[in-house]
């Protein structure tokens, strides 16, 4: 089992509740709603248990921690740690939003739109760069809990939205310029599983982002701007078998139909107008699924958006490529971007046609418009992949669990760097862990 690592953000703050930045300084406490959403997520989280607790100090995230602690039963005694505070945003902190815009225009400007290029300036005078900066506290951090955590370890973390924002970026090796592409919502959570390799950097999973079912809430609050809801088909026999899939179509099993239905009945209360789908039979099917829930809804298929052709592979076990192509299967483990399939596809040709489909869908939606999206493991990896800023080399760094949800939000319009605002979301599913069978591709 690799090292789970579980993150929290705080629960609703009093600065949360006045729209005030609070930074560093403990000024905001914990509201009585934070407190219960710090209980239900400590209930949400029951079925762990926890090597280790580590908190920022400041009060509204220890307040958070002792009470999710409280309520998941934990005897474990949390860790403070500093490297788990805030971003320093001195100059600004107990100001609302709007009074910051009046007293410094083009840093808040910076903030919302260029972040990692904001300058503020301490009390001493000297000039800083607060995502920079908190994206090397995030790395010592990082560095401390890998030293003493390994495989098997489950470890908690209770923070802040910013900090835990770049810890997310450090783990999965991504600059500071992609701090907007991430939302964490109060008392939300996120999953990493990492794996140690050979005196190297470890290789780390993103399970999940930002789930707020626990709190009631299906998908966090849409924004301005368009959204899309991405969803990987259910599972089918040959998902089951771990047999490769690729192109052939195989229909969704009796798991499967289960697992659209539980989709169906978790994003019944979205409003919908538009969807679409790969035109194979298992995306198509779950996409029918949920639409049962959104009659009138228009789906449209397109090739574009078909799964890997895995060419020779198609139908086999990975035990049988394992003794046909070693060398090729071992390199699609550690490199996939090098891989041409055996009359089949790259990973790029997956990419490039992936991503110019989604781009066509995102193109002809209209602000405040949602659409579904049910495709493939791969194809939903390429596109989260190019959303989030990687490349093709990292397409296991994202998990897609059959039946899981992923959120994509343009708030800026389509031109505009999308934001990941919840990723493979499986409570619907049977819990906050994804414990769906990932299955061959």
């Amino acid at each position: 089992m690799p090292l789970r690592i579980v993150l929290v953000r705080h629960g609703l703050s009093s600065f949360n509740l006045e729209h005030r930045i609070q930074g560093r300084d403990d000024l905001s406490n914990l509201t009585e709603e934070g407190q219960l959403q710090a209980r239900r997520t400590g209930e949400a989280l029951a079925e762990l248990g926890f090597t280790a607790v580590y908190s920022s100090p400041l009060q509204r995230a220890s307040a958070t921690t002792a009470a999710l602690l409280a309520s998941h039963g934990s005897p474990l005694a949390p860790v403070y740690d500093d490297d788990l505070l805030e971003i320093d945003l001195a100059p600004w902190s107990g100001l609302l939003r709007s009074e910051v815009r009046a007293v410094d225009p083009e840093q808040e400007r910076r903030w919302r739109e260029a972040p990692e290029t904001m300058e503020l300036q301490r009390a001493d005078g000297s000039r800083f760069l607060p995502v920079p900066e908190l994206l090397e506290q995030a790395g010592r951090f990082a560095d401390r809990l890998l030293a003493r955590h390994g495989d098997d370890d489950t470890v908690l973390v209770v923070a802040h939205n910013a900090i835990l924002r770049c810890l997310v970026l450090h783990l999965l090796g991504l600059p500071a310029s992609g701090f907007l592409r991430l939302r964490l919502d109060n008392a939300s959570i996120s999953v990493l599983n990492l794996v140690r390799g050979e005196g190297g950097r470890p290789s780390v999973q993103l399970e999940s982002l930002n789930g707020t079912a626990h709190l009631g809430t299906a998908l966090p609050p849409a924004g301005p701007g368009c959204r899309l809801l991405l969803v990987r088909h259910g599972e089918t026999d040959w998902n089951r078998e771990g047999r490769f899939q690729g192109q052939i179509d195989i229909p969704l099993n009796g798991h499967g139909l289960a697992q659209a239905e539980a989709a169906r009945a978790f994003l019944a209360p979205i409003p919908l107008q538009r969807a679409y789908s790969s035109d194979m039979a298992r995306p198509l099917r779950t996409a029918e699924v949920i639409l049962g829930s959104h009659p009138g809804v228009p789906l449209t298929t397109t090739r574009g958006l078909r799964e890997i052709g895995h060419g020779l592979w198609e139908g086999r076990l990975e035990s049988e490529i394992a003794a046909g192509w070693p060398d090729l299967l071992a390199a699609w483990k550690r490199t996939p971007e090098t891989v041409q399939m055996p009359e089949g596809e790259t990973i790029g040709e997956v990419w490039d046609r992936s991503l110019a489909a989604w781009n066509r869908i995102v193109a002809g939606l209209d602000p405040q418009e949602t659409a579904l999206v049910v495709a493939h493991d791969a194809v939903n990896k390429t596109i989260l992949c190019a959303l989030l800023g990687l490349s093709p080399a990292d397409i296991w760094a994202i998990k897609q669990g059959n039946g899981g949800v992923t959120v994509i939000d343009y708030p800026r319009g389509a031109t505009a760097p999308p934001v990941v605002s919840a990723l493979n979301l499986t409570a619907h599913l049977g819990g906050v862990i994804d414990r769906t069978a990932a299955g061959a591709l």
